[in-house]
């Protein structure tokens, strides 16, 4: 079980700002970015002038390249903004759930070093500021981009995106700040950066708990933005994607807005976070021919009690992809939603994300069952975890990828980068999958436990740690039960100190505001005891199987 990609297509050796300006020459009055809900509308041309103006404004603010700048915010334009201009400066950007609770935020601030953070003052239930204050109490008592803080000393810099807050740079400050001479130091600094440069930290979960920050450069992200927008056959016509998809995940950022910024594609948001009738809304009134999410949000999107009342008949495919797609939901996509070329894509945050992807015109059966083919410039195996030999074909083992695609590793993590990269360059994914003679793919499980729930990498792990530190609890196991709408829900099966007495609401009432809530277990399950190998370790699979049985899913 072996395949390697085409190697027909150049690799590119441009910068993410090089690919912006030739897109911008070709395409300056098409639209670049719609944030629907915001009612913001961009072309090319002037998103391209605003990147410059925010770039040297950073600049002016005193953050060089090479230094790490945090975005912790929903979908909204200044995300995308951000994003570009920390690239065109040589700014390393580190995108930050915003669900992030304050220990999770304070983790990340720290491993990377963020020299800078934006976020808004506020969204929903989300009070950023004072979430940060946990962190940084300086900040109140601090002049903008003077903060000297005890737990984040790296942190100078703050920038809000609505209100202007005591300590912050308000986000219209940064767009004014920058002079001649700033622009003349972004135009030196952009001549000075190599394509194999970082330029992207994305956080994913790590199986000990803490998140790691997968470090991308330039080669990644536009590389694999590249081969997406050829494998979905994009040409130089205006291709509308509708994108309900968190920008903090690779698939709204790099198949998203690395996509627009190489072929000039226009991203449709349709709102700060996800909503099915947004998604729908937004597809229909801005005649978009593309949507890409995950299979949860076409879930909810085909689940609307209004679904028959929109007009989706410009759109013509799609991308599902960021957690294991069941066949009748692709169908359903495909049938109901006219995306009649809507293709499955899978990666990891890890390989810039993706890997795999079907093909617009593969059959239904292979467009629903696999995965798709090897993206082209990159090889992949499958092994048996076993013996470390190739499987063979139509065999299950571990899938393994190589090429251009891998990251240059965890941010300042030379021993977690070591478990997945192999010395010849091999990521172990840690998932099971098998090849099939034509190429296809077919993901078959995963070799930890990791749960993806509505296409977020939940780690039991790191939920177990949190658990433990409840008073009443004397063990618990997290394991990942199936749930028609997410994919897999979290459960929690508890055993407490003898003599103790605990509720689910108790639990659930820990958790709330501790961690994210889409850590927070949808069930809580007390137990006696746990089922367990002859070495005595626990047999996960068997206690989710156990729980789905109890809970009767």
């Amino acid at each position: 079980s072996y395949v390697q990609g085409t190697s027909d297509i150049p690799l590119l050796t441009k910068t993410v700002g090089q690919c912006l300006d030739k897109t911008v020459e070709r395409f300056p009055d098409r639209e670049a970015l719609v944030f629907y809900r915001d009612g913001v509308r961009k072309t090319f041309a002037h998103f391209k002038e605003e990147v410059d103006q925010a770039a040297a404004g950073l600049l002016a603010l005193g953050l060089k390249k090479g230094d790490r700048l945090g975005m912790w915010s929903p979908n909204r334009y200044e995300w995308v903004l951000m994003q570009f201009a920390t690239a065109q400066a040589g700014i390393i950007l580190a995108s930050v759930n915003p669900a992030y609770q304050a220990l999770e935020l304070e983790f990340v601030i720290r491993k990377v070093g963020c020299k800078a953070l934006v976020f808004p003052t506020e969204f929903k239930t989300q009070k950023y500021y004072d979430l940060l204050k946990q962190s940084c109490p300086e900040l109140e008592k601090s002049s903008p981009g003077g903060i000297k803080s005890k737990r984040l000393p790296d942190l100078s810099i703050v920038i809000t995106l609505d209100s202007k807050l005591p300590g912050t740079f308000h986000m219209d400050e940064v767009m004014q700040a920058g002079d001649s001479s700033h622009m003349k130091q972004l135009r030196a600094t952009e001549q000075s950066l190599s394509c194999n440069e970082p330029i992207n930290i994305q956080f994913t979960s790590g199986t000990t708990g803490s998140p790691k920050g997968a470090t991308l450069s330039h080669s990644n992200i536009v590389n694999n933005a590249n081969l997406i927008g050829m494998r979905l056959g994009f040409t130089e016509q205006d291709y509308r994607v509708g994108i309900p998809a968190p920008l903090y995940h690779c698939l709204a950022s790099v198949g998203g807005c690395m996509v627009m910024a190489l072929h000039g594609s226009s991203c449709v948001f349709s709102s700060p976070t996800f909503e099915g009738k947004a998604a729908l809304e937004s597809a229909s009134r801005e005649k978009c021919s593309f949507i890409y999410g995950t299979p949860t949000m076409f879930i909810d999107m085909l689940s609307q009690p209004d679904f028959e009342s929109y007009d989706l008949s410009s759109l013509r495919g799609g991308v599902i992809g960021g957690s294991p797609v069941p066949p009748e939901v692709v169908k359903m996509v495909i049938t109901k939603m006219h995306m009649r070329e809507a293709v499955i894509a899978y990666g990891t945050t890890e390989n810039s994300p993706v890997t795999f992807m079907g093909f617009p015109g593969d059959s239904i059966a292979r467009r629903t069952e696999t995965v798709g083919c090897i993206l082209p410039n990159t090889e992949a195996k499958i092994e048996d975890p076993e013996t470390g030999k190739l499987a063979p074909l139509n065999t299950p083992g571990e899938l393994q990828v190589r090429g251009y695609c891998v990251m240059l590793g965890y941010w300042d993590d030379p021993s977690k980068t070591s478990e997945v990269i192999t010395p010849e360059r091999w990521y172990k994914t840690g998932d099971i999958a098998s090849l099939d003679e034509h190429g296809y793919c077919r993901i078959i499980g995963r070799c930890k436990d990791m749960i993806i729930r509505g296409g977020e990498n939940v780690y039991p792990v790191e939920i177990e740690q949190f658990l433990h530190t409840h008073p009443k609890v004397e063990e618990v196991q997290v394991v990942g039960v199936k749930d028609s709408r997410m994919g897999e829900e979290i459960c929690a099966c508890i055993r407490v100190f003898s003599g103790q007495d605990c509720t689910e609401e108790e639990i659930k009432a820990f958790c709330k505001g501790k961690i994210s809530h889409f850590k927070i277990p949808r069930y809580v399950v007390f137990v006696a005891q746990y089922p367990l190998t002859v070495s005595g370790k626990i047999q996960k699979y068997k206690l989710r199987e156990q729980m789905e049985k109890h809970l009767q899913l």
